[in-house]
């Protein structure tokens, strides 16, 4: 079905205009980056329906993804492993966080010992995105760790438990994504700006 979806698409696009072959290619490649981005999103919202956690899903997303823009980490290199680790990181944790009685304590603490990993792990850079710039990775770093000050600060002040979870619960989730060990289990390089010149 993807393939089917992705040359329909290539076809309408190029049917009015030539290109090169290196712009069918990039065409390609965010063609295939778009589809697999909404079926995985609409995986994940469908999901979230069933296990009743809609409305969290979509605020805990929000909130990682502001995170992600400064500390980045790890992507998955095939659709297969970003869906079931999507599928652990927003669906199964925010469940189990959120549905069974797990100590705010627990979750407070997880959350310091995450902050507390940005300082040597943040920002984590791929493959294909290197961060070269020395001076632009000690901005991302203290952005990283600046925002999730922040979350944790606005997590102890709010009155909302759910929401003071989903704080919480996108700084852990930030860690996991850039710590050396996730990087190991999906076999990909950390540290890629120490490789290139």
């Amino acid at each position: 079905m993807k393939q089917a979806v992705l040359t329909k698409s290539l076809n309408f696009i190029t049917k009015y205009k030539n290109y090169s072959e290196e712009d069918i290619n990039k065409l390609k490649y965010g063609l295939e980056g778009i589809y697999l981005t909404i079926t995985k999103m609409i995986i994940i919202v469908l999901l979230s329906i069933i296990f009743g956690i809609f409305r969290e899903v979509i605020i805990l997303l929000f909130l990682f993804n502001i995170i992600r823009y400064f500390g980045f980490g790890v992507h998955a290199r095939k659709s297969s492993e970003c869906l079931i680790s999507s599928i652990l990181l927003f669906i199964v944790f925010p469940f189990v966080f959120l549905k069974w009685s797990i100590s705010k304590d627990i979750l407070f603490y997880l959350s310091i010992i995450s902050l507390i990993t940005f300082i040597p792990f943040a920002p984590a850079d791929t493959i294909k995105r290197v961060f070269k710039n020395k001076k632009k990775r000690y901005i991302r770093k203290i952005l990283t760790i600046l925002v999730g000050i922040i979350y944790l600060i606005i997590s102890l002040m709010t009155k909302g438990k759910i929401m003071s979870k989903l704080l919480q619960l996108s700084i852990i989730i930030q860690a996991i994504v850039i710590n050396p060990l996730t990087y190991k289990i999906l076999k990909q390089s950390y540290n890629n700006y120490r490789n290139v010149d």
